[in-house]
């Protein structure tokens, strides 16, 4: 469950966050969070996908997904890939299901997430480590927030990553002067 702790920010109580997650990650996190909750609607209504407006969020585009749910049994495929998570994943993830860009235990790890956003109605925020795609010393830390047509049904999740890399000061204590 996402909270907001002393200072303000979002926090995941059940977050395991190893290499502390810089500042600006978590900023972005908050604007992507507080932007979608003011698209919430009359009674608590889930925003649709027609409510969000790319020019209010334009800084941060690049690392935002829409994922679509799909079918019965559920599925999910990304309908839109920002220009930067190219980089994050190596190809154009843009038209793809889960299983055409993780291997099966990151496809089963965002199975689970995904699920959870939908059958809750909940946002999540997790941290996932980037293993997959041999840098098993970075994660990405993430966000998802659910979409509703009709103001119940989840049927887009908007996402955002931003990948964190240890720093060189934390792996060996030496900092340049």
């Amino acid at each position: 469950m996402i909270r907001r702790d002393s200072k303000g920010l979002l926090t995941n109580p059940n977050m395991s966050v190893e290499l502390g997650a810089p500042s600006v990650a978590l900023r972005a996190h908050e604007e992507l969070f507080a932007y979608w909750a003011g698209l919430r609607r009359r009674g608590g209504a889930l925003p649709g996908r027609r409510d969000l407006d790319p020019g209010r969020i334009k800084r941060l585009l690049p690392t935002v997904s829409l994922t679509q749910v799909v079918g019965s049994p559920r599925d999910y495929r990304l309908r839109l890939a920002g220009t930067a998570l190219y980089g994050v994943y190596g190809r154009e993830i843009t038209g793809r299901k889960l299983e055409d860009v993780y291997a099966s235990d990151a496809v089963e790890y965002w199975r689970r997430e995904l699920d959870q956003v939908v059958e809750e109605r909940r946002p999540r925020v997790g941290q996932h480590s980037m293993a997959w795609r041999g840098a098993s010393h970075m994660n990405l830390l993430w966000l998802r927030l659910p979409l509703a047509t009709n103001g119940k049904d989840v049927d887009v999740i908007l996402g955002y990553d931003a990948v964190l890399a240890p720093r060189s000061d934390m792996l060996t204590g030496i900092r340049a002067a």
